[in-house]
């Protein structure tokens, strides 16, 4: 159909144009995309096999759909997502405030428009980009604003009485007819609101002051909700709940790759800063497990949950602490340290909701724990496992590294500011640590090798074999019983 010889309302019936509701749309074009092995929800990993077949039987039934889970879960990435499921253009009565369809209008205006123009009436089209509408539930919310009132100034200009439905003026609900329209964080709004949803879903009506008006509003919605929020600030009242066709839960990813995939599509990254500084896959994977060692935390409320975005800022602090360093030095290119992962602490605070035992401890000690203790969790899966207690004849792994911290006494300093080839010949000079990454590790790339050494220290201070201690410039390195045998 070639919209732009298509102006008029006579113009649309020759050309065979058949007016569809928009669930019928959504539904329609999935069913095509299905039909054609296309991907529905592009850019969602992890949904494959839970959320997104749920969100297609909901569509595929019509029904309006309220989407439950933790912040940072893609609730409302998913219902931008639901866009691409449109007609890519639909005609629209020229003029009309609420997208009247020009062969089913519903509005005083279209109505009579079209009663006096008939076949000559005036049409626009509306690309699909135009046809959402998003509203943040927050306390202030009211009737007016998202279903309509009477405008004072409109009856003044027009000479009208307030009695005449042509004074009011529509809110964001009727605004956005034929068109997919999400609500998040339902909870959120005021009991009263939530009411005059009522109609709207189940019958299309809207209810503005003493009116007698019916708008049989064409309407997709999508709610997003908390589930902590029932019990917090407010909760979603029954009778809504039950015209809200489908409850779909969503979900943090389950494992680190796809965690990975998520965070390398989401962070924003200056090109420049990606081509100065070299991310190790073993530091990416450190990134993730911080965040799953965030939901499991003692002193984090699990019911608040860790949103996504802390991996993804995260990242963005990792490589810019990196940067700021590689600036400073002069240096045009410059790889990761396990060390500039205490750059990262603002980006997990700013994130995490504390439980009491949490605010005591504080949040930047919660923040640096989640750091070891992640640390502590990926270790066995490139090193053996360290025994907590075994016999003092019973050699380990680590025991030559161990014994080179015992020898040198005064410790071993790695500094923030360091140049990278000051770094590596620090690193180097640790010789027990290329046997051990030769003996383990023996495929590993050159380029990655020195932020999996550094690991090894990390890991080693995890499981008690060493010690570490900060100080401003930047981190000591010691045998744990060195202070007593020196007398300290």
């Amino acid at each position: 159909m070639k919209i732009e010889t298509i102006k008029t309302v006579g113009h649309l019936k020759k050309a065979g144009y058949q007016s569809k509701s928009i669930k019928d749309e959504l539904r329609d074009n999935l069913i095509e995309k299905i039909k054609n092995k296309e991907t529905t929800f592009s850019g969602i990993h992890g949904y494959e096999n839970t959320v997104i077949p749920e969100l297609e039987r909901a569509i595929l039934s019509r029904h309006n759909i309220n989407l439950l889970g933790l912040r940072g879960q893609a609730k409302t990435r998913l219902a931008r997502l639901m866009l691409q499921l449109l007609d890519e253009y639909i005609p629209i009565v020229e003029g009309s405030e609420i997208n009247d369809d020009p062969l089913r209008p519903i509005s005083r205006y279209a109505i009579e428009l079209i009663k006096e123009k008939g076949d000559d009436t005036p049409i626009s089209w509306l690309h699909r980009s135009e046809r959402f509408a998003e509203k943040l539930a927050t306390p202030d919310v009211t009737v007016a604003d998202i279903i309509g009132d009477i405008d004072p100034i409109k009856a003044a200009n027009l000479k009208l009485s307030y009695a005449d439905d042509r004074v009011i003026h529509y809110g964001m609900i009727p605004r956005a007819n034929r068109c997919i329209f999400v609500i998040n964080e339902l909870p959120d709004l005021q009991a009263r609101i939530q009411v005059a949803l009522f109609n709207i879903l189940q019958e299309g009506d809207i209810q503005i002051r003493g009116f007698k008006l019916r708008l049989p509003l064409d309407m997709q919605f999508v709610f997003t909700a908390n589930p902590e929020d029932y019990t917090n600030r407010g909760s979603i009242v029954t009778p809504l709940k039950d015209r809200i066709g489908s409850q779909i839960l969503t979900h943090y990813p389950d494992d680190l790759a796809i965690a990975k995939k998520i965070t390398a599509q989401e962070s924003n990254l200056d090109p420049r800063q990606k081509d100065a500084v070299f991310v190790p896959e073993l530091a990416k994977d450190l990134i993730e497990q911080i965040v799953f060692e965030a939901r499991k935390s003692e002193f984090i409320d699990a019911k608040s949950g860790v949103s996504a975005r802390l991996s993804i800022t995260a990242f963005e602090n990792l490589l810019s602490t990196a940067e700021l360093r590689a600036l400073k030095n002069g240096d045009d290119k410059t790889t990761v340290r396990l060390g500039d992962f205490l750059g990262i602490i603002p980006a997990i605070t700013g994130k995490v909701e504390l439980v009491y035992e949490g605010e005591q401890e504080g949040a930047a000690n919660v923040a640096y724990n989640l750091i070891g203790d992640a640390i502590q969790t990926l270790f066995p899966e490139y090193f053996p496992k360290i025994e907590k207690l075994k016999k003092q004849e019973d050699a380990s792994p680590y025991d030559d590294i161990v014994s080179w911290f015992f020898n040198n006494t005064e410790g071993f300093e790695l500094l923030d500011d360091l140049r990278d080839k000051e770094y590596k010949n620090l690193l180097d000079a640790v010789s027990p640590l290329d046997d051990l990454l030769g003996a383990h590790q023996p495929k590993l790339e050159k380029a990655e090798s020195y932020f999996v050494k550094e690991f090894v220290l990390w890991g080693l201070v995890q499981f008690k074999q060493l010690s570490k201690y900060r100080f401003t410039e930047g981190i000591q390195f010691k045998d744990p019983y060195s202070n007593y045998i020196s007398g300290l």
